[in-house]
């Protein structure tokens, strides 16, 4: 058993890093094509303006402010796919504290210059099997203090601010949709939707090749898959881990999975219709809304979590063309 997240533990955390974070604006989607769809008005919390481009930081820096002056004289370490890097290396200079942020080779090249510049060390292997090792010796043998991307209470508080401020922003909301990696965004934005409002529905989703939540719930307990394959690598860690996964169990309703092509399409019409450019990650909210949650949340007053959009040009549009191949068949 856990302990559950209170709302005064929320929006004591939220007023701690008001002053370093952003509050991110929330926006009516002002798409015809959209609203015709899913017969109600669709409601946008911007998180891909956020410091670093991405909600991690929130809660990157919700754990290193609750280091202790020791800890921080030795640094931190973060291990990722970048998006976590990126936030935990910009929270370590923020605090004024040393950071070496272990990526694998394959990381988008954006993400491991986007980390440079906010000053941490960037040292990358040739795969996640690698890089947990070089991150273990880095507390070994410097003392660094280990940041999570997706797992603890500083890090689910953090990322909590999300469903605060969208909750204060849009009144009676029905539904909410976030997507999931490990699980430590969803934790947070379910955990004070539900306190707020325990009638308004919260829905995960994840990519069908990296579908660790899905197969966890399903398992009643934190599960680690043997493969994992998305474009979404923001999405893709290969496992659940138990204080994430309870929150999840607490606060959110359902999770759905969709395919990649779907993700692409998804990230076609948020750059058609919403005028945005997002990763995979955020592209996925749009997917679940039009495919397997269409039917949940027809008619409802209905928000997405747009959680980042750390992409290069390249990236990007190679996955809108593939995106535009499905639009019609997601839109439906």
């Amino acid at each position: 058993m856990v302990d559950l997240p209170t709302l005064d533990e929320i929006e004591a955390r939220h007023a701690l890093l008001s002053g370093d974070v952003l509050r991110t604006p929330t926006t009516r989607a002002a798409s015809s094509i959209l609203s015709s769809r899913l017969g109600a008005d669709l409601y946008l919390k911007l998180e891909l303006l956020q410091y670093t481009g991405t909600f991690k930081a929130r809660g990157a820096l919700s754990v290193v402010n609750s280091l202790t002056e020791a800890q921080k004289t030795n640094g931190i370490t973060a291990v990722s796919a970048g998006n976590h890097a990126i936030a935990a290396s910009w929270a370590a200079k923020k605090a004024g504290i040393s950071a070496k942020v272990v990526m694998t080779k394959t990381a988008n090249p954006l993400r491991i210059e986007r980390s440079k510049a906010e000053g941490a060390e960037v040292i990358l292997c040739d795969d996640i099997a690698a890089a947990f090792a070089e991150v273990q010796r880095l507390e070994k043998e410097e003392g660094r203090t280990f940041v999570h991307p997706f797992e603890g209470v500083n890090t689910t508080l953090g990322a909590a601010g999300v469903g605060l401020e969208l909750m204060r922003d849009v009144a009676d909301l029905d539904a909410v949709i976030v997507s999931i990696g490990g699980g430590g965004l969803i934790s947070g934005v379910a955990s004070a939707v539900k306190l707020i409002n325990p009638n308004c529905k919260v829905y995960g989703v994840e990519p069908k090749g990296a579908a660790s939540m899905t197969a966890s719930r399903e398992n009643d307990a934190p599960v680690t898959m043997e493969k994992i394959e998305t474009i979404a690598d923001s999405l893709a860690p290969p496992y659940s881990l138990p204080y994430s996964f309870a929150l999840n169990k607490a606060f959110v309703d359902e999770v759905v999975t969709i395919s990649d092509d779907q993700i692409c399409a998804g990230m076609a019409l948020y750059q058609e219709e919403l005028k945005l450019a997002v990763e995979p990650a955020a592209g996925a909210t749009l997917a679940a809304a039009l495919g397997p949650l269409r039917s949940k949340v027809a008619g409802k007053k209905t928000a997405m979590i747009v959680c980042g959009a750390n992409i290069d040009s390249a990236t990007f549009a190679t996955q809108i063309v593939r995106g535009q191949a499905h639009v019609a068949e997601l839109l439906g």
